[in-house]
């Protein structure tokens, strides 16, 4: 025991001598900067990638400030920019560089007890630095402050810029660039970016050139920590050294995909190759998750989602391993994993029937531990999928019902538009809930604009509810006015106003006095219709050739608003001895797979409406959709059973 605890001692005193020895070769002090400062010397600019100047700071300190934007520039306002870190699948898993053996020093324990950046900044001044120390603040300082609201991190924030040892901090830090581990060069850009240091300042761009001198040498803890930087600073264009690494890391990890022996690896570099990698590189990583996938912990599996859609990479067979895992595994994961997931897939437009069946499920039946804005954000989401929550939505209408004044403005237009577009049908509660709506849509109607108030009245149109209030301030001259001169989404503005007048018009409601839609606010009429589905048609001509007495028309508009691919018309007596005919018309809709609700035959909200409103126009619709369009025998043979059965409709 006691050879061993000399051994240890040796090798940390061996150790600690080659780092003080390295350290004091690129650590200039006090005096001699300030003897070096009389001349004036600027720190050299590294704008391009080719000519490549060296990134050791071997010269003095100017009067600048270390993240000015120029070096000819005297003391600037920097403005102060919050970069936010988006949901990254290698941050949450690494936090903070623990690669190497740390002395157990008093500055360490200190600095966990700093709550803010200034607090690391009054540290720092109480500490000679080491490379490691200011990895450890500027890495501390970010989090401090991330989990802040707005407004206080604002705050702390102008705290920092201007204290005068964030200054001095940086100096240092630009001094120690050259002395430090590649994991904590990758931490502290990683911090400067997020707490708003200018990503053309010097400081910044002196660790993107060390970062490119030393990329090699990366392993894959330290590659996924510089993903994750260059991922914050893909919003500046045009900064040759960011391009430069990005295109440097590209390599690397193409190089190294056949090593990769873990999932983590594995994700970080389909994080870093991007959506700019080649078919083969796609299909290389695509055989290698596949064969990892016994690997997966369900973690893995959400971030390899979440991954997928980062990079724009869709296989099938990838997606439906990881599905199939978070649907057995549901009651583990927390509400913002739940979310990502459903939003990688809605990135994706990957639909997963089981999938989206069992969340549906798991929420509606832990309903009670999800706050109101969660599953309205949830709603959204499956919206946004054309996928019906019903069970969800179902309870949730519930709840409404029961407390309709919990609802916010927000909140309440997302229900509003949810419930219409997917053509939710509440059975036995419906006009309790429409009630709660309106009641809660009345409330705010001083608060709401007038976009938005025509957006309520839409869905409410949709939803066969005729509110009185928000419909005749809606058609108020003021109203029309303010929504005449509006420019952004013109035509969206126009089709929702000829729905409502449609439903003004055809619909029974009880309204006060009535109400109609001025000609000026419907628009120009301009019906798009769709290219015709010529086999359909042709199969049209053939089911009724040998019929004398039908009538085929093809591509009709109605009402100037609802295209039908094909109307047929039969004359009929209108009494068995009478001669006097009428005409019977079918309405025949070729109908795409988006018209229904993912994985149903329930009809969305606007070809709900539309079928309403050709029944009430005399029309028998009659629905064929692509699927059954596939055979010719098929087609014909569903063709004429749907149309005619004895001479008669089937409706």
């Amino acid at each position: 025991m006691s050879l061993r605890v000399a051994q240890e001692l040796m090798r940390r005193s061996l150790r600690s001598c080659i780092y003080t020895v390295k350290h004091c070769s690129s650590t200039v002090t006090d005096s001699d900067m300030n003897s070096s400062c009389s001349s004036k010397q600027q720190l050299v600019h590294i704008y391009g990638t080719r000519q490549i100047q060296p990134w050791r700071v071997t010269t003095c300190n100017s009067s600048v400030r270390y993240h000015s934007q120029d070096s000819s520039l005297g003391p600037e306002k920097t403005e102060l920019v919050y970069t936010a870190v988006a949901g990254s699948l290698v941050l949450e898993e690494v936090q903070s560089p623990s690669g190497q053996k740390q002395w157990r020093s008093p500055f360490f324990e200190h600095l966990q007890l700093c709550g803010s950046p200034s607090d690391v900044l009054d540290l720092s001044q109480q500490y000679k630095p080491s490379p490691r120390h200011i990895s450890k603040c500027l890495t501390h300082m970010w989090g401090s402050i991330k989990n802040m609201s707005d407004v206080q991190r604002r705050c702390e924030l102008q705290l920092m810029f201007e204290h005068p040892e964030f200054d001095q901090l940086l100096q240092v830090a630009m001094t120690a660039v050259g002395s430090m581990w590649n994991e904590d060069l990758a931490y502290c850009l990683l911090a400067m970016v997020n707490l708003g240091v200018p990503q053309r300042s010097r400081v910044v761009q002196m660790y993107l050139r060390a970062c490119q001198e030393m990329l090699n040498d990366f392993d894959e803890k330290s590659l996924s920590i510089l993903a994750s930087c260059l991922e914050q600073m893909k919003n500046m264009p045009n900064v040759p050294n960011v391009d430069a690494l990005k295109q440097g890391l590209r390599l690397v990890v193409e190089g190294r995909l056949p090593r990769i022996k873990n999932v983590l690896g594995l994700q970080t570099a389909m994080r870093l190759l991007g959506k700019d990698m080649s078919l083969e590189v796609k299909w290389k990583l695509e055989q290698k998750a596949l064969s990892m996938t016994e690997q997966f912990t369900l973690p893995n599996t959400q971030y390899m989602i979440s991954t997928m859609a980062m990079m724009g990479f869709y296989s099938k067979s990838l997606l439906d391993i990881c599905s199939q895992r978070i649907t057995e595994n549901l009651h583990e994961i927390p509400f913002n994993r739940l979310l990502a997931v459903l939003l990688s897939c809605r990135e994706l437009n990957y639909k997963n029937f089981t999938l989206l069946t069992s969340i549906c499920d798991y929420l509606a039946s832990t309903l009670d531990i999800w706050t109101q804005k969660e599953v309205v954000l949830l709603l959204s989401v499956f919206e946004s999928l054309a996928f019906c929550p019903a069970a969800l939505m179902g309870d949730f209408s519930k709840k409404i019902i029961a407390n309709p004044g919990t609802l916010s403005l927000k909140d309440l237009l997302c229900v509003l538009k949810v419930y219409s577009s997917l053509n939710y049908c509440l059975q036995h509660d419906r006009e309790q809930f429409l009630q709660s709506l309106s009641q809660s849509l009345n409330f705010y109607l001083p608060r709401m604009s007038e976009y938005e108030l025509l957006k309520a009245c839409y869905c409410m149109c949709l939803l066969g509810h005729f509110p009185s209030m928000p419909l005749e301030k809606l058609l108020q001259g003021s109203t029309l006015e303010v929504l005449s001169s509006r420019v952004k989404y013109p035509r969206k503005q126009e089709q929702m106003f000829q729905t409502v007048h449609l439903c003004l018009h055809l619909d029974q409601h009880f309204l006060p006095r009535p109400l109609s839609v001025p000609a000026h606010m419907q628009g120009v009429v301009r019906c798009s219709a769709p290219p015709a589905n010529q086999r359909f048609l042709q199969l049209l001509q053939r089911t009724l050739s040998d019929q004398a007495d039908i009538v085929l028309e093809e591509m009709v508009v109605v009402e100037n608003l609802y295209f039908i691919d094909a109307v047929i018309s039969k004359f009929v007596a209108k009494q068995p001895s009478s001669e006097e005919t009428q005409a019977q018309k079918w309405a025949v809709l070729c109908l795409a797979p988006s018209a229904f609700c993912f994985g149903t035959s329930q009809l969305r909200g606007p070809l709900a409406v539309k079928l309403r409103h050709l029944k009430i126009l005399g029309y028998h619709p009659i629905m064929i959709t692509q699927q059954d369009l596939r055979s010719e025998e098929r087609q014909h043979n569903s063709s004429q059973h749907k149309f005619f059965w004895k001479g008669q409709p089937q409706a």
